[in-house]
């Protein structure tokens, strides 16, 4: 009998990704994909620990969910991802309304979890098995169609940021096969991806090895650049430290890697990346911006900024605005930094909040500044904009620039999928807005 599967998914692109590994893997035993929260016979978070109260949002989650089912038949409650790999079993024993916990790289189990599941007994799954995971995926056909795709390649981490939990959720580095990975970007063209984004944890540390020849990212894009259907590829998160010249190169290589790089560097101040033991300085930064920027001097550069970790001083705070202001970053995070249980630096002494609101305001102030600056440069000029879908009203159609940044204008579904012209008549801080321009000879649909 076919039953209904509901899945939250939380936090990053990977999330989504993996949600939509998880509806392709369950639909196998009769599972399938509902949009109904109120409706469903199993309710799966995917989580994430990246944000601060990641876990008590996710208790939040839980009684919202208690409250819709009070009156009907409840229904298996999953918490997956990565507060499932930190806190694991404590899941269960603080909330006994969770029937099943399961860990990021152990989702190739949750089919058989499901088939065995009995009302009266708790699951937890949180072993790192990165390759059975992908080996059972593998097996697993891709059923996304959307216009822009998501495509995991590597996960896990071994930079050990002091401040980061993914080590400890996501497990080590692991690197899928080059020829797999080639195989679901395919089979993502098939299906009418023309955007894939390539996904890791450090994506540009992707490194395959199979007889005596290394795989890295800069050659999954160059292999992907011979689809023809492909129209756009990106990649993220990257970590400075692997930022290779092989990879800088793909910027004159290929036509169709996008001139926008998100490369989060967290701080201005080299004392406090030492601190946060990111294993790169603010002059390696810098010289990867103008490597790339002698490359194309059109590329456009976003990051990450944690405000406020334990020992930044005014003087480093100072550093962070001063690199702002150098490079432009548009389209860039900022947080207020905030431990993670498990980490080395949830030890140490916060700094005032106070402070950390005045420096996080005046942060975002100046990053804010940069992206409406950006997209102030865009109106009354033509661009072209990937349509990937219509808008919730129904009325409109939503797309992308080159740059990632949204673009809202009207015209007809007929369009979605493909890259079109769009005259840019105003903005805000978010979001581009105009009217698609026909081309000689085109009809108006």
């Amino acid at each position: 009998m076919e039953k209904k599967v509901f899945i939250k998914t939380f936090g990053c692109q990977m999330n989504v990704y993996d949600t939509n590994r998880i509806y392709d893997s369950v639909k196998k035993i009769g599972f399938h994909k509902t949009q109904s929260q109120e409706n469903t016979d199993c309710y799966i978070l995917n989580t994430c620990h990246i944000r601060d109260k990641a876990k008590e949002k996710v208790y939040h989650e839980i009684g919202r969910v208690k409250k819709i089912y009070k009156n009907k038949k409840k229904p298996i409650l999953i918490v997956a991802g990565c507060v499932a790999q930190a806190e694991n079993q404590e899941m269960i024993k603080r909330e006994p309304y969770i029937d099943i916990v399961i860990g990021p790289q152990s989702y190739h189990k949750i089919n058989n979890v499901l088939s065995n599941f009995e009302s009266n007994k708790k699951n937890e799954e949180t072993e790192f098995e990165t390759i059975s995971k992908f080996q059972f995926l593998e097996k697993i056909e891709n059923k996304n169609n959307t216009v822009s795709s998501f495509l995991t390649i590597q996960e896990g981490c071994d930079k050990f940021c002091n401040f980061c939990v993914v080590p400890y959720t996501r497990g080590p580095e692991f690197s899928r096969p080059f020829i797999q990975i080639i195989k679901e970007a395919e089979q993502l063209i098939k299906n009418g991806a023309k955007e894939i984004t390539l996904l890791g944890q450090n994506v540009n540390a992707y490194s395959y090895k199979e007889k005596n020849k290394e795989f890295r990212i800069s050659d999954l894009i160059l292999e992907l650049e011979k689809y023809s259907e492909l129209e756009r590829i990106r990649y993220t998160t990257s970590h400075p430290k692997d930022m290779t010249d092989d990879l800088i190169s793909c910027y004159s290589k290929s036509k169709k890697l996008m001139p926008f790089v998100h490369l989060p560097i967290q701080s201005g101040s080299n004392k406090v990346l030492q601190l946060m033991n990111r294993k790169h300085s603010v002059e390696y930064y810098i010289e990867i911006y103008e490597k790339l920027k002698k490359i194309n001097p059109n590329i456009e550069f976003s990051s990450d900024f944690i405000v406020g970790y334990p020992g930044e001083e005014d003087v480093d705070f100072a550093d962070t605005i001063n690199l702002i202001k150098k490079i432009e970053f548009i389209n860039s995070f900022s947080f207020i930094f905030s431990p993670r249980p498990g980490t080395k630096a949830s030890q140490l002494e916060l700094i005032d909040k106070d402070i950390l609101n005045l420096r996080l305001l005046k942060i975002q102030e100046l990053l804010f500044k940069f992206q409406k600056k950006m997209n102030n440069s865009f109106v009354g000029k033509e661009i072209e904009v990937l349509v990937e879908n219509k808008m919730k009203d129904e009325k409109k159609l939503f797309g992308r620039n080159k740059f990632l940044n949204s673009v809202i204008f009207e015209g007809n579904k007929k369009n979605i999928g493909k890259i079109v012209n769009v005259k840019i008549d105003s903005c805000n801080q978010n979001s581009l807005f105009g009217k698609i321009q026909l081309k000689k000879n085109m009809k108006a649909a």
